[in-house]
């Protein structure tokens, strides 16, 4: 007896449709039914309305605050298991609790290694999602990780620009090594800002390491969060005479009045992906999809063909 071809199906957690939909059209599908009531205490049920047996079920969802994106995730791959898909993947756009990658102070949780455990134990066959805030997250899992990288999205977007004389910039010495991605294929110079912080999310200084007159600075990050940082390094950068100064950052959390002080800065212009909700318009924010990136790796994960032409 030959072994029957598996099927494909796509199914979205709630607060990801957004995106879910879009990624759907890209790959020519449609979303499969499925719905997640809830009780009266705010306990919810994710469930599939249609079978899964025997299939590649791709569950798309970023786990952004708050927490019930990332329960709501795990509860779709428990019923995914239970319901004898072939395959589960979880596709995870924006991986939350990834800033918790290491015990930099004493008695703290590794958050993402606590949501990678309970992401295993649910039962994912394979992660794929894009731009970890730390790159040994991977290393967290015992399935295969697909680690994309938006810089396949922004880097062919600044190219036509036809910005002058570029020089990329980390706001961050964590930073450097995706900054230097960036430089390299943009053929150009990095600059370094310097920071220092006593608590999350505030800083007590900055200093500028590099040369930036006259420059046309990009500032790239993975994650734009209060926008301190970014808005700090423009003023820093323009202070210093660079002739414009624009950020590129892969998820944009951008938490309370974030937005309102990027459009308070003298940043030119934002570039972030859609892997998390913008909550409004902005004339400083550009937001590129990444949509026709997740919808191509699918494809070629469920064809078991070779995904590293979707890297930089």
């Amino acid at each position: 007896m030959k072994n029957m071809p598996s099927t494909i199906k796509l199914f979205t957690g709630n607060e990801s449709r957004y995106l879910s939909d879009k990624i759907a059209q890209h790959a020519g599908m449609e979303l499969g039914r499925s719905s997640c009531p809830r009780f009266a205490d705010g306990e919810f049920e994710p469930c599939y309305e249609e079978t899964i047996r025997g299939s590649f079920t791709f569950i798309i969802q970023s786990t952004f605050a708050p927490a019930d994106n990332l329960l709501e995730l795990l509860l779709m791959v428990d019923a995914a298991k239970r319901a004898s898909a072939y395959k589960v993947i979880a596709v995870i756009p924006y991986f939350g609790y990834a800033r918790q990658d290491r015990k930099d102070r004493p008695r703290v949780s590794i958050g993402a290694k606590l949501v990678a455990d309970m992401l295993s134990v649910a039962g994912i066959d394979r992660l794929i999602t894009m731009d970890l805030h730390a790159d040994q997250i991977q290393g967290f899992f015992n399935v295969p990780v697909d680690h994309l990288s938006a810089g396949a999205l922004f880097i062919p977007y600044i190219k036509q620009m036809g910005l002058q004389d570029i020089v990329v910039a980390s706001p961050d010495t964590g930073g450097t090594k995706r900054a230097n991605v960036f430089a390299k294929h943009l053929e150009t110079d990095m600059v370094i800002c310097h920071k220092t912080r006593t608590k999350a999310n505030l800083i007590d200084s900055m200093t500028l390491i590099g040369e930036v007159e006259n420059k046309d600075v990009i500032i790239v990050d993975d994650i734009i969060d209060t926008a301190g940082t970014i808005a700090k390094a423009a003023d820093l950068m323009k202070s210093k005479g660079a002739r414009s100064v624009r950020a590129v950052a892969t998820h944009a959390v951008l938490s309370g009045s974030a937005i309102e002080l990027l459009e308070a800065s003298s940043i030119d212009e934002v570039l972030l992906t859609d892997s998390i909700p913008l909550r409004r318009p902005s004339e400083k924010i550009t937001v590129l999809s990444c949509a026709a990136l997740f919808a191509e790796v699918i494809q070629k994960v469920y064809e078991n063909k070779s995904i590293s032409s979707s890297f930089i």
